[in-house]
């Protein structure tokens, strides 16, 4: 089974909720988290912890909290406050299929159920309630306010406003490559690697495949099609977002892109076959076409 085909199953089974007050919220949320996607955040998770001694049990609870996580960010970035995005992976976003309301309860609501499943059992051991801890705090920090949810306020302050390519890479480090990055490292604490040369090669290894996403997200707004990348193409321009195209044209992110993308390589170049896995998806990340 592959990672992919895994972390379906283990989402399906954090999300039964047999014991929910409200079965639509429910229904929002399993629309919202089992309606397809990449999967990058948990198979960066698998990924970086198999490579580095993790069983599959031990990483199916992290997976599958950043990608709840992920998740919820979607749905509160597409509504009408934020984004104000209808498609959402080929279908109406949380708030088109069902309403605003429910759409703000259901990424909350997700965002409680993936820190109750990296909090683990209360039959845990030791090192393991030491472990889950530590992924906790990482989960924190990456969507926080010096993560993930400071880069959404810097984004949407920006709008209209031209930035400079350090300012643009700031916002995106946190908006997008905070989660991805803490991905990777919810993987090593799982491993029980808190520190050391290989998390510092993780941390590199994840900024510079953050942004390498960003831009490639950044390209495929220009020239894909809604179709193609499962929400409306052209949508920053009309926001009058600042990108990495309209900073540096589209071959010149594209080249940005490319830099990123080696030196994602170059920081697991000394994990020779054991980093086989994160070179693949360093690769997927500016190759992809959605």
């Amino acid at each position: 089974m592959g990672y992919r085909e895994r972390i379906e199953r283990v989402l399906e089974r954090a999300l039964q909720l047999p014991d929910a007050g409200s079965g639509r919220l429910v229904e929002a949320m399993r629309y919202s988290a089992l309606g397809g996607g990449k999967r990058l955040r948990p198979t960066l998770v698998y990924t970086a912890g198999v490579a580095l001694g993790a069983s599959l049990e031990a990483l199916d609870d992290p997976a599958a909290a950043v990608e709840l996580i992920h998740v919820y960010s979607l749905i509160h970035d597409d509504l009408p406050a934020m984004d104000d995005d209808d498609l959402r992976r080929g279908r109406p976003s949380c708030h088109k299929a069902f309403d605003e309301a429910t759409a703000i309860l259901a990424g909350d609501a997700l965002q409680a159920v993936a820190f109750d499943l990296l909090a683990g059992r209360a039959d845990q051991s030791p090192a393991e309630a030491f472990n889950r801890l530590a992924m906790v705090r990482l989960l924190a920090a990456g969507i926080g306010v010096a993560g993930m949810a400071g880069g959404q306020a810097i984004d949407l302050e920006s709008v209209g406003h031209r930035l400079d390519l350090a300012a643009l890479q700031r916002m995106h480090r946190l908006k997008t490559g905070a989660l991805i990055e803490t991905s990777l490292l919810l993987g090593a604490a799982a491993a029980g690697v808190l520190s050391g040369p290989k998390w510092e090669a993780l941390r590199e290894y994840g900024a510079a495949i953050g942004l390498a996403f960003q831009i490639q997200d950044d390209i495929l707004d220009v020239t894909g099609t809604t179709a193609e990348i499962g929400k409306l193409a052209g949508a920053d321009a009309a926001h009058h977002k600042p990108t990495y195209t309209s900073l540096m044209g589209i071959e010149g992110a594209r080249a940005a892109a490319e830099t990123q993308r080696r030196r994602a390589h170059a920081a697991i170049e000394a994990w020779g076959t054991a980093g086989g896995g994160l070179a693949a998806l360093a690769d997927f990340v500016i190759g992809r076409a959605n």
